[in-house]
């Protein structure tokens, strides 16, 4: 007999781990203790070297559902051997341990709840330990009820015996309740009044009927209508203020969703997976309102992943659409009251509840591209997931990284891991900013946080660079810098866990804007990089943005801007004045426009990607006039192209500018331009574009590893997020024998800066050190 300590780092709280332990410790005939501590889960563990090894084994190989592993450290215990098996109390502490991300309910869970005979049928909050909200109720670690939104909620004498016994699932399991003990449901009209009987049931017929309901979720509360009914949906999206951002679909089951999209089997799994998020599919021969998603091929759904959504959509029989409870731009509504205020004049009814939701988290939305699921949004179900640093970056201090402007997350870099936060919005909107101000306060917290250092974007006008400043002097922490396509490129690196040492490879960053060199916008780079330093050695040819931020909501600035460039303003009247586009233009003031270019007024060079693509959109007549949310035209565009898969691009022209390399676009100006006069379809314009683009960035990708003896290219920013240019790009550099790395398991866009803001800053110190 022999006595052990067993620590378990990771995300092993509120996951059944210690009922886990227990039945094996049981099973081996092992006796000692289990508890919770601020650092995970700590084990005392006595028997025979033999019996000790195969608990290891088995722990490691067959751990609960819900968690996450990072590390088992073991050292030896003295003193006399325990009698029995015990789980002990929990322990507070120095806070290491991870955070659970909020898990789909568990068929046990389900069954129960659709069983007449159980005491939970048709409970809409059953859960257990395999399953129900986590990160979305909790206010810090550990993680006992106590410290979650359950605490008002004491346990009836049923309940308590299941939390007690630790041969029961629910053995332990924090949010455990049931209709005698637990949170209530309720419907209301939108008078405040409570209707009476089943609100579940009511809350169907009325959806049958075309009214729109906000329900009360998880993670926030969401505005819900019949997806098969044009009007109700058009009712929806006039009275949230969303003329064409496609909506999310919720369906009874894959069979029922099968009826309107494409499944591959990776679809499939990742449609039940406990994170249940929302994935894009392609669209064939729906039923659905088309004004879900306009313009497009594709469409977002999921399936249910409470009790709650399953006994509404088994009650529905239909698809249903569901949305982020809130108006247009503003953060998602968690609280009651708030949802009452925020949502009058959207809702008919409010589906709500009585159990607190102390972190919002959005809906995560996935993508497979390429035969990989990427992640376009990073919310519930993946939150707060951590990721551990790649060799080298061991010695690292705690470091609080701000994220960018649109879409962002913060990141909290500790003890060798990064945690990402969930999705928290766009912070020109000054309420996302009080709430992402808010979502701070929680997460240092809850991971009992304490940065040496503040890491921002160098853009000084960003929101979080302003607020990573003023917490930098108040503190009198270090402020460290990032530039904004470095982070995108050191994000991809950490993403492969490429190790501190790696040497520079060619980063490929293209988005809309971010802050170069000496006050300069870029937005398509090419760049030479390691973790600790890059060098600019390509990019697009910089355009005028005219009229400065308005060129980001108004495509058509961009595209007399690309004329500007690329042809003569006069002779592009004289020589296509049958065209639309032109008696188009006519009505805007060119001469003006011409004259702040010329005299750089208001008119700031960039070098963006995300504005070629709103010119070209405009050029067609997709979303020209205005735009109601970043990216609208390029989804438009994509969708267009993909109609046309093997068309030939337009043509391009690579240039040197003091030894830097230079994509042009003049030609392929004037080609589209010949098109459009020859009433070539839009669809193969836009086909056409997205081909020429690819052709771009990959002869350009070879031709600057070929100068620099360069064998890996990392693509990261929110332009490969097209599906489209992803899979071209890498496909044409693989074939030319270049390792290429992309993000995946984190958001290409700005979501995912906060990652590569901790890199770099994590680098820099070390390399001080």
């Amino acid at each position: 007999m022999r006595g052990v300590t067993i620590q378990v780092n990771g995300v092993v709280q509120g996951v059944g781990f210690r009922p886990a332990v227990w039945s094996l410790a049981h099973q081996l005939e092992l006796t000692g203790s289990v508890w919770n501590g601020a650092d995970g889960v700590t084990i005392e563990l006595w028997g025979t070297t033999s019996q000790i090894d195969q608990f290891l084994q088995q722990l490691q190989q067959q751990p609960p559902p819900l968690a996450i592993i990072d590390q088992i450290t073991t050292q030896s215990l003295s003193g006399a051997p325990a009698e029995g098996f015990t789980i002990l109390e929990s322990q507070s502490g120095h806070i290491t341990t991870g955070v659970a991300a909020d898990a789909a309910t568990c068929p046990d869970c389900l069954r129960e709840t659709q069983s007449s005979s159980n005491r939970r049928y048709r409970y809409p909050f059953t859960n257990c330990t395999h399953c129900g909200p986590r990160l979305s109720i909790i206010h810090t670690i550990p993680y006992d009820r106590p410290n979650t939104s359950m605490a008002p909620f004491a346990m009836c004498p049923t309940c308590q015996q299941e939390y007690r016994d630790p041969a029961d699932r629910r053995f332990h399991a924090q949010p455990n309740c049931c209709p005698a003990c637990g949170p209530q449901l309720w419907l209301e009209d939108d008078h405040g009044k409570l209707l009476d009987g089943d609100p579940i049931l009511q809350s169907a017929e009325l959806l049958r009927q075309g009214k729109i309901i906000a329900i009360k979720g998880i993670g926030g509360i969401h505005l819900a209508c019949d997806a098969t009914s044009s009007r109700a949906v058009a009712r929806l999206r006039q009275r949230k203020q969303r003329p064409t951002k496609a909506l999310a679909v919720m369906a009874r089951d894959l069979q029922q969703i099968s009826k309107h999209a494409v499944l591959s089997d990776l679809e499939t799994e990742t449609l039940q997976h406990q994170a249940a998020p929302i994935v894009i599919l392609q669209q064939q021969n729906t039923a659905l309102a088309s004004g879900i998603a306009p313009l497009q091929q594709t469409i977002g759904f999921l399936l249910p992943y409470t009790p709650l959504h399953h006994l509404l959509m088994a009650a529905v029989e239909r698809p249903i659409v569901l949305t982020s409870g809130n108006r247009s731009g503003e953060p998602q509504c968690i609280d009651n009251d708030q949802a009452r205020a925020d949502l009058s004049g959207i809702a008919d009814y409010w589906l709500l509840h009585d159990r607190e939701i102390i972190n919002r988290v959005d809906d995560s939305v996935v993508r497979v591209v390429n035969g990989q699921l990427r992640v376009i949004r990073y919310g519930r179900g993946y939150a707060p997931e951590r990721l551990s640093l790649p060799e080298g970056f061991e010695s690292t201090p705690p470091l609080l990284a701000m994220g960018g402007a649109l879409k962002n997350s913060f990141a909290l870099l500790k003890e060798g891991q990064v945690t990402l936060s969930q999705y928290l919005g766009d912070l020109e909107d000054p309420y996302t900013l009080r709430e992402y101000q808010h979502t701070h306060q929680l997460f240092h917290q809850l991971l009992d946080h304490q940065p040496q250092a503040i890491v921002v974007d160098r853009h000084p006008d960003y929101p979080p660079t302003q607020l990573g400043q003023q917490r930098a002097d108040q503190q009198d922490l270090p402020l460290i810098e990032v530039q904004h396509h470095h982070a995108h490129i050191a994000a991809v690196m950490m993403e492969h866990q490429l190790p501190l040492n790696h040497p520079p490879l060619l980063g490929i960053a293209l988005d809309g804007l971010g802050y170069g060199e000496d006050g300069i916008i870029w937005g398509g780079e090419f760049l030479l990089a390691d973790y600790h330093h890059y060098r600019r050695i390509g990019h697009l040819m910089p355009v005028e943005m005219i009229g400065g931020d308005q060129a980001n909501r108004e495509p058509w600035r961009n595209l007399v801007a690309h004329l500007l460039k690329a042809i003569d303003l006069e002779a592009f009247l004289e020589n296509h004045a049958d065209l639309e586009l032109v008696d188009y233009l006519k009505q805007k003031p060119l001469a003006l426009l011409q004259q702040m270019v010329s005299q750089q007024i208001n008119s700031p060079s960039v070098s963006s990607t995300g504005r070629l693509i709103d010119a070209v959109a405009a050029a067609i007549g997709i979303h020209r006039e205005q735009l109601t949310f970043e990216g609208e035209a390029a989804i438009a565009l994509e969708a267009l192209a993909a109609m046309h898969p093997s068309t030939p691009g337009y043509p391009y022209r690579i240039d040197l500018q003091n030894g830097v390399a230079q994509l042009s676009w003049e030609p392929l100006w004037h080609a589209l331009l010949s098109n459009l006069k020859e009433h070539t379809d839009s669809t193969i314009i836009a086909a056409r574009f997205h081909q020429g683009l690819i052709d771009a960035i990959a002869e350009m990708a070879q031709l600057l590893c070929q100068q620099n003896h360069l064998k890996t290219v990392a693509l990261g920013g929110g332009v490969f997020q097209n599906s489209l240019l992803l899979k071209g790009v890498t496909q044409r550099l693989q074939a030319a024998g270049l390792t290429t790395l992309s993000a995946a398991r984190f958001p290409a866009n700005d979501q995912g800066t906060a990652i590569g803001q901790c890199a770099v800053a994590a680098a820099r110190l070390v390399q001080q050190r």
